[in-house]
């Protein structure tokens, strides 16, 4: 990744152009937490829209579920949760701030790559200088809450961690109702909840946060027979489905790479795991992963609560415990990781390859994108900023732009009548249109199209493509199935 795309300039577009805002920031904001604008909330959908129906809707081996935030406490209990989801924190004596170990130690052995190194002998503090650190002491991250009038111990649960326990503890009910047989899978988007010791990178490490993943339920290894389970196999093949996906968003195949987590730093769940990392601006970090949860779950929740939640296998006549594939992603980490890939800064701007021409000529669009737009994020009016995004993904698919607000009456009829085809597009009268252009690009839309004054008379539009620039002249009756062929997908 290029060395200026910088995280405070991806921060500073991002509120500045509508797609994300520090949560409460008349009040001075909220730690760990941010809001969705207009346009952050529409990428946020598209991303998830394209997650359920690739993975839910287009399969017939996964059902979804939406499970509850709070739970009861003996769930949490029982996954280990409450025991052993706990984190490694120190605090500096002289400047009081709380850090965890793992990325104190990540810090001074970057070079490692390895995001589960422990300790070192000489820890130093992320902000400089020699610090002296108290010992290390456990952290239980899981938001603490009550549930009923009385705040006392019975009352008292957590805001989920995950999304994954109330997949399990449904397993049963959604196998029988849906008529599912292992292997199947159980799907869930939803939020989550960490009190992280320390927030960070924006929109990487927060406290509020919509996890997508997948319960994938496969035959376990046999103690009778000594066969192998599937577990495996399925797991390798949702690993490959996990980074088809990535890939399909956009992100270019050089930004990710799998790391293979060492058998010592494994969960207490797990018997494989296996992230796609990606080449964030502050350096290769998790964006997804992938886990062999093995049946400790299931086999945790049926311990605790007496209730079966074992399967049959006709073949054998033996009752199983399913082993647990779970392919698992944060929304908030693959959509920085999608608008880091889409940025681009072009310092002196985009040169148009069509000649420059007046106003109301069929091309005059073409002179536009070398005019200065004021609201640039630089004082200097040649620096650009272009989003990349795939049109799946773009919060806005086209913009209808009137050359002159005295044409904007036509355009709208062109603007209702692509508006009853796609619903996430934009009209814009304000402002030169070389501006408009300009705020369509830093949005990411892919098409503009332009209505000047030709267009009364040859009844034709111009159609800018974002990337390329490249315009092209198109029948107003014909417009619909022209951008059809250019946004299906």
């Amino acid at each position: 990744m290029s060395n200026e795309k910088n995280l405070e300039k991806i921060v500073s577009w991002a509120k500045r152009r509508g797609f994300i805002f520090p949560d409460s920031e008349i009040y001075g904001g909220l730690s760990g937490i941010y809001d969705f604008g207009p346009y952050g909330l529409a990428l946020k959908n598209n991303i998830k829209k394209l997650w359920w129906k690739t993975f839910v809707e287009d399969r017939d081996d996964v059902v979804g579920i939406e499970s509850a935030i709070l739970m009861n406490r003996k769930v949490w209990q029982a996954s280990g949760h409450e025991g052993n989801f706990v984190d490694e924190m120190v605090e500096c004596r002289k400047c009081h701030q709380r850090f965890r170990i793992d990325e104190i130690s990540q810090e001074e052995n970057s070079k490692t790559q390895n995001p589960n190194i422990k300790q070192s002998s000489n820890i130093k503090c992320p902000n400089g200088g020699e610090h002296e650190f108290t010992e290390p002491k456990k952290f239980n991250p899981m938001f603490k809450t009550h549930v009923g009038v009385i705040e006392d111990e019975k009352s008292m649960t957590y805001l989920r961690p995950e999304t994954a326990q109330g997949m399990f503890v449904n397993f049963k009910q959604v196998m029988e109702t849906s008529r599912k047989k292992v292997p199947f899978g159980i799907a869930q988007m939803g939020k989550s909840f960490r009190n992280e010791i320390n927030t960070k990178d924006f929109l990487f490490r927060v406290r509020e946060f919509e996890i997508a993943e997948i319960e994938y339920f496969v035959k376990p290894p046999s103690t009778s027979s000594g066969q192998a389970g599937d577990d495996e196999k399925f797991f390798d093949e949702w690993l490959k489905n996990w980074e088809d996906f990535v890939l399909g968003l956009g992100i270019k195949k050089e930004n990710i790479k799998q790391y293979e987590h060492p058998k010592e730093g494994l969960s207490h769940y797990s018997k494989r795991t296996v992230d796609i990392q990606y080449n964030y601006p502050f350096g290769w970090k998790e964006l997804t992963g992938c886990a062999n949860r093995t049946d400790f779950d299931l086999k945790s929740h049926q311990k605790s609560s007496g209730k079966g939640l074992s399967c049959f296998d006709e073949q054998s006549k033996e009752k199983y415990i399913p082993y647990v594939i779970e392919p698992t992603m944060g929304i908030e980490r693959l959509m920085l990781a999608i608008i880091c890939d889409a940025f681009e800064e072009v310092p002196d701007g985009r040169q148009d390859s069509h000649p420059e021409q007046s106003e109301g000529s069929p091309a005059n669009a073409g002179l536009a994108d070398k005019l200065p737009d004021s609201s640039s994020p630089s004082q200097n009016d040649t620096l650009e900023i272009v989003l990349h995004f795939l049109p799946k993904l773009a919060p806005v698919k086209i913009a209808v732009l009137p050359l002159v607000k005295k044409l904007s009456k036509d355009a709208r009829a062109v603007y209702d009548d692509l508006k009853s085809c796609w619903g996430d597009i934009e009209f814009d009268e304000s402002g030169s249109i070389g501006r408009r252009y300009r705020r369509q690009d830093e949005i990411g839309t892919p098409f503009c199209v332009t209505f000047d004054f030709d267009s009364l008379e040859d009844k034709k539009v111009t159609v800018r493509d974002r990337d390329s620039m490249k315009q092209d002249r198109i029948e107003i009756k014909e417009l619909k199935n022209y951008l059809f062929g250019k946004l299906s997908f």
